[in-house]
């Protein structure tokens, strides 16, 4: 008698399509209830820096203890540091590919930032809200910061290229796995012209991961280029 599943017949590649899908409904849903209940509890003081910080901080270790625990719940081993790309610890080859890295995507980017600018519901000058608009202080700048070029990019890589890229991996080939993980990755950023950008970026971070099979070179490439953006937005734009 064939005890097999149902869902075990399903085609690898649906499968993985669906685990991007609860993925990303895991997120936004997490997003949603921290976004309404600090709205409801705060009111305007959610607008403060430090609570902006406390928020994103609260979506990201929310999402990773989902994400790290939730096969336990299932009677599976819970995901290892290895299985989030945090295997050993990072090396010059790794800050060297970075920087490689980083050059790739500034191109990539830009040739498809050029492609998109054909059409004309594409506005690529449009602004992106990441959630702290009045920093006032040095403290205020400092938490943005901390926010945005550091827990930020540790915390999507081991979500996106870390967790997720690399289930995909196990089941499809190269190619299918980096346009779901970056496709997920540009759609929940949640408008057009960021979604692009990091879509490109997305692309160089699961090639970095493919090749490193760590993290590691992704994180840094991510660190600098949302350094870079918060200089041009917080700092030069003064």
């Amino acid at each position: 008698m064939n005890k097999t599943l149902p869902f075990k017949k399903i085609h690898p590649l649906l499968s993985c399509i669906g685990l991007a899908l609860i993925l990303g409904i895991v997120i936004f849903t997490i997003e949603i209830i921290f976004l309404f209940s600090f709205h409801f509890i705060l009111g305007s003081k959610f607008e403060l820096p430090v609570w902006n910080f406390v928020y994103q901080a609260l979506v990201y270790s929310v999402t990773l203890v989902v994400i790290i625990y939730a096969p336990k719940l299932l009677r599976k081993k819970p995901v290892t540091r290895e299985q989030i790309g945090f295997k050993g610890l990072p090396t010059w080859t790794d800050i060297g590919l970075a920087f490689v890295g980083l050059v790739i995507y500034f191109i990539l980017a830009s040739l498809l930032i050029s492609l998109f600018n054909l059409f004309p519901w594409f506005d690529a000058g449009q602004s992106q809200d990441v959630g702290f608009n009045n920093l006032y202080t040095m403290a205020d700048r400092l938490i943005a910061f901390i926010s945005l070029v550091v827990i930020a990019p540790i915390a999507e890589e081991a979500i996106f290229r870390g967790w997720l890229y690399g289930k995909l991996r196990a089941k499809i080939s190269l190619v299918p796995a980096i346009i779901i993980v970056s496709l997920l990755f540009a759609i929940l950023h949640g408008q057009w012209n960021v979604g692009v950008n990091v879509f490109a970026l997305s692309i160089v971070l699961c090639v970095l991961r493919e090749i490193t099979g760590t993290t590691y070179s992704g994180i840094i490439v991510h660190m600098l280029k949302n350094g870079i953006a918060f200089y041009l937005l917080y700092i030069f734009g003064m």
